[in-house]
């Protein structure tokens, strides 16, 4: 009788199936970020590269233009409305939100500069930020860096300044995988907007 007992206990010390189960709870969270972090930054590489390809497309189109018409205030210019409402064709073309920016939404914030900003439609955050700068001097040198947004001009040094368009989008993005990552330990920081930036010389 103690031999059967005996032979029963380390038959159930031997069992596989409680093992699988806790392997399965211990490795569950770790797949759960890998799938999300896929699919988010998958998302938001898609998302910075057609913000790449709308404002540069919008920059040359405003640049094709003729500058005659642009002033220090009063409504958007011909060329400043080209340039958004490619961008707006553009984002309905690839169901990506306007969060309510209109064309009405185009406003005066500097010399030659229009803004629109929008945060309604369900956009997260800060919404959607479009800037067109019709005046915009960067240096005439293939080695500088590209601007990070249209209201500074690049630092000109001993090169000669060239008058171009530049459109900037600055538009929100809600991570999932800051709060999914928070099963393995602190929270990552991720940037809350996806940024593009393009600069076409004038034309005209």
């Amino acid at each position: 009788m103690r031999i059967m007992r005996t032979l029963r206990r380390w038959r159930g010390w031997h069992d596989e199936r409680a093992a699988q189960m806790v392997e399965f709870a211990v490795s569950l969270p770790l797949l759960v970020v890998f799938v999300v972090g896929i699919f988010d930054f998958s998302g938001a590489f898609t998302l910075k590269q057609k913000m790449t390809n709308v404002v540069r497309d919008a920059a040359r189109v405003a640049a094709a233009d003729p500058a005659s018409d642009v002033t220090a205030s009063g409504a958007a210019p011909a060329s400043v409305i080209d340039a958004y409402q490619l961008i707006a064709n553009y984002f309905n073309a690839n169901n990506i939100n306007l969060c309510g920016v209109t064309v009405g939404s185009l406003a005066n914030s500097g010399v030659a500069t229009w803004k629109a900003s929008g945060s309604g439609g369900g956009c997260p955050g800060s919404g959607l930020t479009i800037t067109i700068n019709r005046g915009y001097y960067f240096a005439e040198s293939t080695g500088d860096s590209a601007p990070t947004d249209c209201t500074t001009a690049q630092a000109l040094g001993s090169n000669v300044a060239e008058i171009g368009t530049c459109v900037s989008i600055q538009y929100a993005y809600a991570w999932r995988f800051g709060k999914v990552s928070s099963l393995l330990g602190p929270t990552v920081s991720l940037p809350s907007t996806i940024n593009a930036v393009s600069v076409a010389m004038n034309e005209n």
